[in-house]
């Protein structure tokens, strides 16, 4: 059974910065592509970044490019997202996705920005 565990989320003022993390169970990380979504209130859910392959290679949603950085411990088959210069508008219940083969959701968390 795979599971997908997110913690770090929190109230942070503008300019300020987080790291999630997502700790997965059931999926080797390494051999997964793994991501993060995010979904505002009244707002379509939004893929923030993902992490995939050997490499491994990265994307991100130009919103947060050179803001945001995706990361993956395989000891710890975690997976991060650090956040920098955090604005109102990055609100929003952060979600950690894995997939191959199958698609896993973890339970979200929340990240308020305060202007």
């Amino acid at each position: 059974q795979v599971q997908l565990v997110e913690s770090g989320g929190g109230l942070v003022q503008a300019g300020g910065s987080l790291r999630l993390s997502c700790a997965a169970s059931g999926i080797r990380i390494i051999f997964a592509g793994m991501g993060w979504y995010r979904q505002a209130p009244g707002k379509q859910r939004e893929l923030v970044a993902t992490i995939t392959g050997p490499g491994p290679t990265t994307n991100y949603a130009d919103s947060v490019k050179g803001r945001f950085t995706i990361s993956r411990d395989n000891a710890r088959n975690t997976v991060y997202l650090q956040m920098n210069s955090l604005k109102p508008e990055d609100t929003a219940v952060y979600s950690c996705t894995g997939w191959g083969p199958g698609k896993y959701w973890g339970q979200g968390t929340q990240v308020t920005v305060s202007s």
